[in-house]
C-alpha cells in the first residue's frame, strides 16, 4: 500500500517514478566511474589510488589507443573522449545507473561515493556538469550562458555526473572527430534551452561536487580536520568531492595531490611512503640493479677530492655501477685523474668526457642519459653534480627502494632555506615558495613530495628515459636555463618529480667566490662553506674540548687540545712550501711594524698568502671559546698582528732562544709529527722548568704571551718541524 502511495504522489507531482526514487539515497552500487586513459602515467596512477582509497568502481576507456584529442597546451580537442564515452554507454542498459565521467591524468578524489551521490541528488537534476569561472574555447558564447545568482556560470567538460539514459540522450548527436572540442560540444548543448531542459542539465555552480582549479586558485585551500585532508573552496565554503587541475594548473593539482586524500596528515605523517617499495635487502650483489652514475663538473668547485671520497663510500656494489664523468674544468683534471687511477677498475665501466673535448654541459647530460638508454642492463640513471655533499652512504639504496620513476633526495645549504627543489613556480616559470616549503625544508613535514623542479641530484628509471623522456634535447631551451628546461619537459611529459626528506642525505656546496689560485683552495672556504670546511679541517675530537673537557695542562696555565685534522696540517705545510717565500730569519723584517724582530724565525705570515681573514675566522670560532673557558673572565675578539707558520731545520734554524711573545695569549699548533717527520723540538717554559717535547700533530698549545711564560723552542736535530703560531690580542 505504501509503494502505491509513493507512485501516486509522484504522479500528482508530475514526476516520473525514476525521479521520485531520488527522494531516497542512491545506492553506491548504482554508481560507475568512467574515465579515458590511453596510457598509464603518474597522474593516472594517482587518480586510481585516490579512487581505490574511497572504493569507487572505475572503468577505464581507450587503453592502448593512440591519443588524438590534443592537450591543454594546444588548440581545443578532447573529442576522442566523447566517442569513447558514447560507445561505452551503449553497453549500459540499467536506467538507474549513475555515471560519473571525469578526466584522470589531473583529477583526484577528495571524498567518497556516498557524499558524491548525496550532493548529486541535492542538485535535483539528471545531469550535473562542473562549473568554471572562465569561458573556453569560444568567448563569443558568453552571453548565451544562463545567468546565475551566485557561483560559476560556465560549463566545464572535465567532469560531469548523470543518469545513463540522460547521458545517452546528450551524446546521441555526437559525430565529431577525435580532435574536435568536447568542451564546445557540451557547451552548445547546455546553452540550448530546449536541450538543457530535455536532458535536465545543470552546473555545479558552487563547487559542491567538482572543483576546477583553472581561474580559481585563490579559492582553494587544504583543509586538515578529524584525521582527513581535503580541498575547501573558501569562496563558497564548500568541500568539493572531485578536484580537477584543468588547463594550466597541473602544478597546483600536484601540490594538492601531495595531501589529498590523506596522503600526508598531521596525525600520521606520510601514509604512502612505504607503499610499492622495491626492497634490495636479501638480494645477492649480482642481483642489484645496474646503475649508471652521471657525475657533472661544470665549474670550479670546492672539495672535489672529498666528493670522490664520498662516492667511493656509497653502500652499493661497485661492480653494479657504471660511471659517466663530465668535467668541463681543467682545474679539476688532476682530481678526476687521481680518482680514476686508483679506482676505475673497481667499477663495471667508466666513460670520461674532459675539457679538451669541448662538449657543452647540455649535450653532456644527453650523452649521459644515452649511456643508460642504450645499455640494456641499465635500470637507473643517478645524476649527481659535483657540488653535492653526499653524506648518507645509503642514498642510492634508499632512492631505488622508493621505486619512483623520478626521485631526488632533498639537499639544502647549511643555515639557509635553499634546497635543490622548488615547491612552486612563478607565472614566468621561475622560483616561487609554496605554503609547505619551509615546513618540508625544516623537517616539520616529512614524506614524498611531488614538486615542479629539482636540481643537482636525482635518480631516474631507465625505462622512463627510454619512453617518456626519449627526446634528445631535454636540456635545450631558448628562454630557460638547462635545469629549468629539463624540469619543464619532464612535467610536460606527465612524469612526476618526487623529492624525499625522509632521511638526511647531505647538502649542496656554495660555489660563489671560489678561487683557484692557491695550491689547496679548499682551505679558503671557511666563510662560504663553513660546515664542509669544519668536517675537512677541524679535529674529530674538537667538540669534546668544550663539551667533555678534553683539555690537558702539561705545564702551569698551558692548555693543550686538539684542533686540526691531519689534512689541515698537511695542507697548511704544503701551501706554505708552495708559496716558498720563507723569511731569512734575520732581525730586520719589513713585514712587521717597526721593521725589527727581536727573536726572528724562518717563517711565512698568513697575510703573505692571503689567509689572514680566514685565520681570524678560525681563531674566533675555534680558539676563542676555549680561551674564555680556560681563562675565566677574559673575553677575546681573537685579533692578531702576527700569525705565521714556522719552519725548523737542523741546518737552517733548529731552535729559538728564550723570549716572551707580543701577545696576551699565544696559540702554537704542531703541524707535523715528532718521531716521524723530525726528531727533537718542543717548547720549554723556563719559569716552570716544564717542557712539551712530544707535541701531537694538530693539537694546539695555548699559553699567556707576556710576563709569566718565558719560553724557548727546543732544537730540532733531524728532519723538518713545522708549527703554526698566532700572537692573539697583542
Amino acid at each position: 500500500m505504501r509503494g502505491v502511495l509513493v507512485i501516486l504522489a509522484c504522479l500528482f507531482a508530475s514526476l516520473s517514478p525514476l525521479d521520485c526514487n531520488q527522494q531516497g539515497s542512491i545506492p553506491e552500487g548504482d554508481l560507475l566511474v568512467l574515465t579515458v586513459a590511453t596510457q598509464e602515467t603518474d597522474g593516472f596512477r594517482r587518480f586510481l589510488r585516490s579512487a581505490k582509497h574511497f572504493n569507487y568502481t572505475i572503468r577505464v576507456l581507450g587503453k592502448g589507443e593512440t591519443w588524438k584529442g590534443g592537450d591543454y597546451m594546444s588548440p581545443p580537442g578532447g573529442g576522442q573522449k566523447v566517442r569513447l564515452l558514447k560507445s561505452a554507454l551503449e553497453d549500459i542498459q540499467e536506467e538507474n545507473k549513475v555515471i560519473l565521467f571525469v578526466d584522470s591524468y589531473d583529477v583526484i578524489f577528495s571524498s567518497g561515493p556516498k557524499e558524491l551521490l548525496k550532493k548529486f541528488q541535492q542538485a535535483k537534476h539528471r545531469v550535473v556538469f562542473s562549473a568554471e569561472t572562465l569561458i573556453w574555447p569560444d568567448r563569443h558564447l558568453e552571453d548565451k550562458h544562463p545567468h546565475v545568482r551566485e557561483g560559476k556560470r560556465f560549463l566545464g567538460a572535465g567532469g560531469f555526473i548523470g543518469y545513463a539514459p540522460n547521458l545517452k540522450q546528450m551524446l546521441s548527436d555526437w559525430s565529431g572527430a577525435d580532435s574536435d572540442s568536447d568542451q564546445l560540444f557540451f557547451t552548445k548543448i547546455y546553452i540550448n534551452p530546449e536541450k538543457r531542459k530535455s536532458i535536465n542539465i545543470t552546473l555545479d555552480n558552487k563547487c559542491r561536487l567538482f572543483q576546477n582549479l583553472h581561474g580559481a586558485l585563490d579559492e582553494v585551500v587544504l583543509k586538515f580536520e578529524d584525521g582527513r585532508v581535503r580541498a575547501r573552496n573558501v569562496l563558497y565554503d564548500t568541500l568539493p568531492v572531485i578536484v580537477h587541475g584543468n588547463g594550466p594548473t597541473k602544478l597546483q593539482i600536484n601540490y594538492l595531490g601531495n595531501y589529498i586524500p590523506n596522503l600526508w596528515m598531521f596525525e600520521t605523517g606520510c601514509t604512502i611512503c612505504n607503499e610499492d617499495l622495491r626492497p634490495l635487502s636479501g638480494l645477492q650483489e649480482s642481483e642489484y640493479p645496474v646503475v649508471v652514475i652521471g657525475i657533472f663538473i661544470q665549474q670550479p668547485t670546492p672539495f672535489v677530492t672529498v666528493f670522490f671520497e664520498r662516492l667511493l663510500n656509497l653502500k652499493y656494489p661497485k661492480n653494479r655501477l657504471r660511471l659517466f664523468i663530465y668535467n668541463q674544468e681543467y682545474h679539476h683534471e688532476p682530481h678526476v685523474r687521481t680518482f680514476l687511477e686508483y679506482h676505475e677498475s673497481e667499477y663495471q665501466g667508466v666513460k670520461l668526457i674532459g675539457p679538451e673535448e669541448d662538449i657543452d654541459p647540455e649535450t653532456s647530460r644527453d650523452i649521459g642519459f644515452d649511456m643508460c638508454r642504450e645499455d640494456i642492463d641499465c635500470v637507473y640513471f643517478f645524476s649527481i653534480d659535483v657540488d653535492v655533499v653526499l653524506k648518507n652512504r645509503d642514498t642510492l639504496r634508499i632512492l631505488i627502494e622508493l621505486n619512483k620513476p623520478f626521485i631526488a633526495p632533498m639537499m639544502s645549504k647549511p643555515g639557509r632555506l635553499w634546497t635543490n627543489f622548488w615547491g612552486a613556480l612563478s607565472a614566468d616559470g621561475y622560483y616561487a615558495r609554496s605554503e609547505d616549503y619551509v615546513d618540508i625544508v625544516q623537517g616539520r613535514r616529512v614524506g614524498l613530495w611531488n614538486v615542479p623542479y629539482v636540481s643537482n641530484i636525482f635518480l631516474i628509471k631507465a625505462d622512463t628515459l627510454r619512453t617518456d623522456l626519449k627526446d634528445p634535447d631535454l636540456f635545450e631551451s631558448e628562454t630557460l636555463d638547462p635545469d629549468m628546461a629539463f624540469c619543464s619537459k619532464v612535467r610536460d611529459k606527465g612524469v612526476f618529480m618526487f623529492v624525499t626528506n625522509m632521511h638526511t642525505f647531505g647538502r649542496v656546496l656554495s660555489t660563489e667566490n671560489y678561487q683557484t689560485n692557491h695550491l689547496h683552495n679548499d682551505l679558503w672556504q671557511i666563510f662560504e662553506n663553513p660546515v664542509e670546511w669544519e668536517e675537512r679541517y677541524i679535529h674529530e675530537n674538537y667538540s669534546k674540548v668544550l663539551k667533555d673537557g678534553l683539555i690537558e695542562m702539561p705545564c702551569p696555565d698551558v692548555y693543550w687540545f686538539p684542533v686540526f685534522t691531519d689534512v689541515a696540517c698537511k695542507h697548511l705545510i704544503e701551501e706554505m712550501e708552495h708559496f716558498g717565500q720563507w723569511s731569512g730569519g734575520g732581525n730586520v723584517d719589513k713585514r712587521i711594524q717597526g721593521g725589527y724582530e727581536n727573536v726572528p724565525t724562518i717563517d711565512i705570515h698568513m697575510n703573505q698568502v692571503g689567509y689572514d681573514k680566514e685565520w681570524h675566522k678560525f681563531l674566533l670560532d675555534y680558539v676563542a671559546p676555549v680561551t674564555e673557558k680556560m681563562y675565566p673572565g677574559y673575553f677575546t675578539r681573537a685579533q692578531f698582528d702576527l700569525a705565521f707558520v714556522v719552519r725548523y731545520k737542523p741546518d737552517e734554524q733548529p731552535a729559538l732562544s728564550p723570549h716572551h711573545d707580543a701577545s696576551t695569549f699565544t696559540i702554537n699548533i704542531a703541524l707535523n709529527q715528532v718521531g716521524v717527520d723530525y726528531q727533537g723540538g718542543g717548547c720549554r717554559f723556563l719559569r716552570y722548568n716544564c717542557s712539551v717535547t712530544a707535541p701531537r700533530r694538530g693539537w694546539a698549545l695555548m699559553h699567556p704571551g707576556r710576563l709569566t711564560h718565558y719560553h724557548e723552542g727546543l732544537p730540532t736535530v733531524e728532519g723538518v718541524r713545522y708549527i703554526s703560531v698566532s700572537f692573539v690580542d697583542p
